[in-house]
């Protein structure tokens, strides 16, 4: 019985395989049409036009802040309205160039640690990674012992819970980092195929950096002024959030661009192939800062935020065990999170690029061209987006750190946490942006594995194999866990039917 239960799975997993090799060979090269001359028009246009008021309106808050306190205490005359009930004002924290040069520092690493990460994945990808994974906790469980030296009790009670969810996130996926790492691998032998797409990830880099000098002029401005505690961390915090979203817009905007030029690269069968349209990176970023961009604003909101729980759900579902109180709880904040993830996932922005379509059609479309396909299985699985969030959460805190450190040798007080979480921010955002074009070769990949398997095999005929065999395997898995949870649903009837009323 079991033989013909395990038969009937494998010979399931297979076919899902064989059907995604039919509908490419039935495709042909018909689909090489597929990612040019299409119509494009512009999509979540509100969202665009949200986006840009907030940029412009941000730039004068912060030019205002800024020079407040430049060369100058309170130009504007701000501090009337910052005086406590006695009608006096606190103390002076300074002026703004006195924080100013520490951003600027942390920029100047958060920069440094983002181009020379993209130099050294593609002479040691695999060793870069592993690294990532494993240095990560202990730079956190150190941070942390120096905030407690540092009687910074919340900040090391902070970094010490987030030592402890990384070690048990590691050790909660610690059976996929090979698969893991062989997709990561790929994927930089492809973006280091395309040099021009190294450059516009340096390009844009260079672009937040600019944006970051303005930025970090009106934090510096708001770290001096008089404002009360809690008043500036509240400032700090809104600078922060407009900052994390223009990040996640210049992030997603490369990722539009790369994943079109990967997707052409895959569809053509390589950069030097005579079909391939000409200049395709330019048509991709023009499409991407114009038609594309109100779509990306839009799901740069969301994504980043849904992504992240989903790991975390992800691996603690994996660990309870036989708690059947915890994994009811569980489940029902898995199965919210996996409907966020059908309307807000990465792999809209390959559709946008390609298709020119609204970012939740293409979350949609995406997200079940993976289940009709079985590809979602190998999407669970892997964990190349998680790593390299690491990799961005670790050069933050090598930045934060950096930045803190000078400040706590000239302010031992509540400066340093206000300058170094702040530039912590800045150095996540400029590394995010360098790692950002290897994440959009994965998710290029796994679109162009669903949609036509063929164009990973006619571009790397062992990583096929690869890709399919682990995909047999995670079918495999599935129908085991399945068949498994339907004997015990069935002995636990068979039990209440026996027990007399």
């Amino acid at each position: 019985m079991n033989d013909s239960h395990s038969s009937s799975s494998d010979s399931a997993s297979m076919a899902a395989i064989d059907q995604n090799v039919g509908r490419s060979r039935r495709s042909g090269s018909g689909d090489q049409t597929l990612a040019t001359d299409i119509p494009r028009h512009w999509h979540d246009i509100f969202w665009l036009g949200v986006f840009l008021f907030h940029l412009m309106g941000l730039a004068l808050a912060l030019a205002v802040l800024g020079l407040n306190r430049f060369k100058k205490s309170d130009r504007f005359n701000f501090d009337r309205y910052t005086s406590n009930t006695t009608g006096t004002v606190e103390n002076s924290h300074g002026l703004t160039e006195d924080y100013w040069p520490m951003y600027g520092l942390g920029g100047g690493v958060g920069t440094l640690l983002g181009w020379a990460w993209l130099l050294l994945l593609g002479c040691q990808a695999n060793h870069m990674m592993k690294i990532s994974v494993h240095i990560l906790t202990t730079y956190l469980a150190v941070v942390s012992v120096l905030c407690f030296w540092s009687e910074q009790i919340f900040w090391g009670v902070t970094f010490a819970i987030g030592a402890a969810l990384q070690f048990l996130y590691v050790i909660s996926v610690i059976d996929r980092l090979p698969f893991t790492m062989l997709v990561l691998r790929k994927a930089v032998k492809m973006v280091w195929s395309l040099p021009e797409v190294m450059r516009v990830s340096y390009a844009f880099m260079l672009v937040m950096l600019l944006w970051m000098g303005l930025w970090s002029f009106g934090a510096a401005g708001v770290v001096a002024s008089n404002i009360d505690l809690s008043g500036r961390w509240w400032l700090l915090v809104v600078l922060s959030l407009s900052l994390f979203w223009t990040g996640a817009v210049l992030c997603n905007t490369v990722h539009v661009i790369v994943s079109g030029m990967v997707f052409l690269v895959l569809i053509h069968g390589g950069r030097e192939a005579a079909s391939m349209p000409p200049k395709p990176l330019m048509k991709s970023l023009r499409y991407s800062v114009t038609k594309s961009f109100g779509s990306i604003c839009y799901g740069s909101l969301f994504t980043a935020a849904i992504r992240t729980l989903r790991w975390e759900i992800r691996g603690l579902r994996s660990k309870i065990g036989k708690n059947e109180c915890l994994l009811c709880c569980v489940d029902f904040l898995f199965h919210l999170v996996e409907t966020l993830v059908r309307f807000f996932n990465k792999y809209a922005y390959v559709q946008i690029a390609v298709h020119g379509k609204s970012f939740n059609r293409s979350a949609r479309d995406a997200w079940e061209l993976f289940q009709s396909t079985g590809v979602e299985a190998l999407v669970a699985y892997d964990c190349s987006g998680a790593v390299l969030l690491m990799v961005t959460i670790l050069g933050g805190l090598i930045t934060g750190t950096c930045s803190g450190v000078w400040t706590h040798i000239k302010w031992n007080d509540d400066r340093v946490t206000m300058v170094g979480s702040t530039a912590m921010l800045m150095g996540m955002v400029l590394v995010g942006l360098a790692m950002v074009a290897v994440e959009s070769a994965v998710t290029s990949i796994y679109i162009c594995y669903a949609e036509d398997p063929l164009l990973i095999h006619r571009w790397d005929a062992e990583f096929f194999n690869q890709l399919s065999e682990a995909l047999h395997q995670r079918l495999q898995h599935r129908s085991a866990r399945a068949r498994e949870v339907l004997t015990h649903n069935r002995f636990n009837v068979a039990i209440q039917g026996t027990v007399p009323v």
